[in-house]
């Protein structure tokens, strides 16, 4: 990967706290960004869609975000007037008991719901709920191009991911041309 600025360093963020501090503010490394990078890319593979690249600006955008779902201790999506043209995907998990590998794989796991032969955005879950996919289904949108993550730990672990152009437009294909065969 190629030398990263500061800012993304520092937008890729890993806060540390505990039950009686403050949460504090520690810059990631690089190797942190290529590790979330090569989980997107691993599972985009798989499908036949090219490999995304990182961005800093959508990792600064989703290191904004963290201090809000501390706060609000649940997974809320931020509003998507505050984020034009980026999609976002969630994760938590309790403090150090997955890796930002597994964290992925939550959203990666989500391709057991699709629905046998389902090629399009929103009609592609078993469930009927398109929301049961959405997760997996943006992390292998054959037209986003661009990702920017970021972790936020205090009790829980958050990790936010930023993509650009968005995905999961309705009536638009879920997989790249060269994964229809291959399905």
């Amino acid at each position: 990967m190629a030398r990263t600025s500061l800012s993304a360093i520092i937008a890729l963020t890993l806060v540390a706290s505990s039950a009686s501090a403050e949460p504090r503010v520690a810059s990631a490394t690089d190797d942190l960004a290529a590790r979330l990078l090569a989980a997107h890319n691993s599972e985009r593979a798989r499908v036949g869609a090219r490999p995304l690249q990182w961005d800093p600006t959508l990792a600064d955008h989703a290191a904004a975000y963290g201090p809000v779902l501390a706060r609000l201790g649940a997974l809320v999506h931020s509003p998507r007037e505050g984020r034009p043209g980026e999609r976002e995907n969630l994760a938590r998990a309790w403090h150090g008991t997955m890796s930002l590998e597994q964290l992925v794989g939550m959203w990666s796991d989500e391709k057991r719901r699709l629905a046998p032969g389902s090629m399009t955005f929103p009609g592609s879950s078993l469930t009927g709920r398109w929301e049961d996919v959405a997760h997996y289904t943006q992390l292998v949108w054959p037209t986003t191009t661009r990702v920017g993550c970021a972790i936020y730990s205090a009790d829980w672990d958050y990790l936010i991911c930023r993509y650009s152009p968005p995905g999961n437009i309705d009536g638009k294909p879920i997989f790249a041309a060269t994964a229809f065969s291959s399905r």
